[in-house]
């Protein structure tokens, strides 16, 4: 898998609303389409890779796709409404970046799990694939993830506190997910879930640098 391209936010076209209205539409369709697109080559990516071996139904492999699944479809629905609702352009484009890349990841875990012969979901708890997973999970949320008072004040915020909240909450979110896809790493020898997960890490990094830079600059 490879990082996700950048997703540029839709040009505002001068109108008796600025054409900011008409411009966020275009974009949110623009982004929605992406999403769908990430998804497809997800599985595409899943369905073209050889396997020799099948994980089993309580492997690590197959807990951190099912958890990982999960903990990505939060940041997918995060990132669309940062791409929807923020103000600053850059964290916009993160929003978007962020919701297609990780719906692309998506598609690949869940084909992974087609592939060995196994449900989406697991009779194993939440995180019992990782050896200090029990620890981690508060409330029933896994590392980093925000609780559903965190996620209604996201969407209720506006303007700059928006973007300063959105950028804290999925530096949060990274850094669990970071953890867990390093529990992924130490534990398994399946070579294409390795690279992807890997992969995985590397791009999140990168969104901590830029989420964090971005903070820098606006003051958060």
């Amino acid at each position: 898998m490879t990082a996700p391209a950048t997703l540029d936010s839709s040009p505002e076209t001068p109108a008796a609303d600025g054409g900011r209205g008409s411009g966020r539409r275009f974009g949110l369709v623009a982004v929605a389409v992406a999403v769908v697109v990430g998804l497809l080559l997800g599985y595409a990516g899943g369905l073209l890779t050889p396997r020799l071996t099948r994980p089993g139904d309580d492997s690590v492999e197959a807990g951190f796709a099912r958890d990982m699944t999960a903990h990505h479809a939060q940041a997918v629905e995060m990132g669309l409404i940062a791409f929807q609702r923020a103000t600053d352009p850059e964290v916009r484009t993160m929003g978007g970046d962020i919701a297609s890349g990780q719906q692309g990841e998506i598609g690949t875990m869940q084909t992974w799990l087609r592939l060995w012969g196994l449900d989406p979901t697991g009779s194993q708890p939440r995180m019992a694939w990782m050896s200090d997973g029990a620890s981690l999970v508060k409330d029933g949320l896994m590392p980093g993830m925000a609780t559903p008072a965190e996620m209604t004040k996201l969407r209720a915020a506006q303007g700059r506190e928006f973007d300063l909240l959105f950028l804290n909450m999925m530096v949060t979110h990274h850094l669990g997910g970071i953890h867990m896809i390093d529990g992924l790493l130490d534990a398994s020898d399946e070579q294409d879930v390795v690279r992807t997960a890997q992969t995985m890490k590397n791009t999140q990094q990168t969104d901590l640098t830029n989420m964090r830079n971005a903070l820098k600059r606006l003051g958060g």
